[in-house]
């Protein structure tokens, strides 16, 4: 009962499932061109926007990213060595529907994530390499969740 009245009650306020019929998750599938990957990075967060929009079949609207990602020290030891690292990304988007070249949706998005380098070489590069792909992940859900909240597509 409750649930039914919350229901009626978004329904009421124009509320519209992302992937309802009318939802913007549905009308941005397959028609979103990710810009070009240009180094480890940007490949790992354009294959994760790809796999949320799906791949463009007919290109309406182009994503372009600039991403920026630093690598701090965070824990370090009497003698000066670090043994933890936070891998801190921004990624500034547009995303632009192609022919009016009207954007509708833009922002920044920020996180991080933490790796170990207490182990041995190989065990920190891994740690590293694990670091950034979830990063990336967690960034390309960012931008997808703003762009569903924010965007007014073009007809």
């Amino acid at each position: 009962m409750i649930g039914s009245v919350a229901l009626l009650l978004a329904g009421a306020c124009g509320f519209t499932p992302v992937y309802g019929p009318n939802g913007i998750g549905t009308a941005l599938n397959g028609k979103v061109n990710v810009a070009e990957p240009t180094d480890r990075d940007t490949y790992l967060l354009v294959q994760e926007l790809e796999q949320r929009f799906g791949q463009p079949v007919s290109s309406e609207y182009d994503l372009t990213l600039a991403l920026l990602t630093v690598t701090e020290g965070e824990a370090v030891t009497a003698s000066g060595d670090i043994t933890r690292f936070s891998l801190v990304g921004e990624v500034e988007y547009a995303l632009t529907h192609r022919t009016s070249q009207t954007r509708v949706s833009q922002g920044v998005v920020r996180n991080f994530t933490g790796y170990s380098a207490t182990g041995s070489t190989v065990e920190t590069l891994a740690s590293e390499r694990d670091a950034q792909e979830r990063l990336m992940i967690i960034i390309a859900d960012q931008i997808v969740a703003q762009i569903y909240a924010t965007a007014e597509l073009v007809e």
